[in-house]
């Protein structure tokens, strides 16, 4: 029996992205990076997003090589409406089709409301949801073209449930579920699929800011009583683009029970 034949649905299996294009947006660090590398593991090209960090960036395309993946870096501020959409425009030039997008670019700004300043709100609002905004709309019609897409937004359960010192994260990530929702209704019939990833407390460099004592008091509010891995969320998203063709405008909560 040829052996060849035998092998062919296993590496259907192990690599189901094969021929698909994806990109991810503040992909050079934390869950961003980790989904980056998830995606090129199930065999998708994958275009690495980043704005300042680009040793990391250049690290991640490496690692993904050396394990027989393709990567590129596409450097741009996400934010910024003009910069968004030239480079995506750039990546379907090169590309000819892009198929799955992951908005994962984000920050804190932390502060109460009686202390946020303007800036706090408006460099929130502007990378968290804005930057989704601006690359979906020019996703979107290549996908519409191919008839095929898969969008994976990443929100927070502070979103959902609201956080002390977050009003602006709260209401990009509380955007941001609203926004997909109405995508997945638009989208539907051109076998575009738009869903939610809310992660709770994660163990990422954002995280590792927070002093370690504070650390300690969210760690008691865990039910699961411990920080997320990144690994953790990019599986949840990993299912959504693989194995979720019947799953659109839904959040798929990775929070260890902080938030049910």
């Amino acid at each position: 029996m040829d052996t060849a034949v035998l092998m062919e649905p296993k590496l259907a299996l192990s690599r189901p992205l094969e021929g698909r294009v994806a990109l991810v947006t503040g992909a050079s660090r934390g869950i961003g990076r980790a989904i980056a590398r998830e995606l090129a593991d199930r065999g998708a090209v994958v275009v690495i997003n980043f704005f300042n960090s680009i040793g990391r960036a250049q690290e991640l395309r490496e690692d993904i090589e050396r394990s027989g993946g393709e990567a590129c870096l596409m450097q741009g501020d996400v934010s910024n409406r003009q910069e968004a959409r030239r480079a995506i425009h750039k990546l379907l030039e090169v590309y000819g089709r892009l198929d799955i997008l992951v908005n994962n670019a984000g920050i804190t700004r932390d502060r109460s409301i009686r202390k946020m300043t303007d800036s706090d709100w408006l460099e929130v609002i502007e990378t968290n949801l804005n930057s989704m905004f601006y690359c979906t709309s020019a996703a979107v019609p290549a996908m519409v073209e191919h008839k095929y897409g898969r969008i994976v937004n990443i929100a927070s359960f502070s979103g959902q449930a609201g956080n002390f010192g977050q009003a602006n994260y709260a209401a990009s990530k509380g955007g941001i579920i609203a926004f997909t929702k109405v995508l997945a209704l638009e989208l539907a019939k051109y076998n575009i699929t738009a869903n939610v990833v809310a992660p709770g407390f994660t163990s990422t460099d954002m995280l590792a800011a927070v002093p370690g004592e504070i650390q300690d008091q969210i760690r008691t509010r865990i039910p699961l009583g411990r920080f997320a891995e990144p690994l953790e969320i990019a599986k949840a998203a990993a299912f959504l683009i693989c194995d979720g063709d019947y799953v659109t405008g839904q959040q798929i909560n990775i929070n260890g029970g902080i938030y049910m």
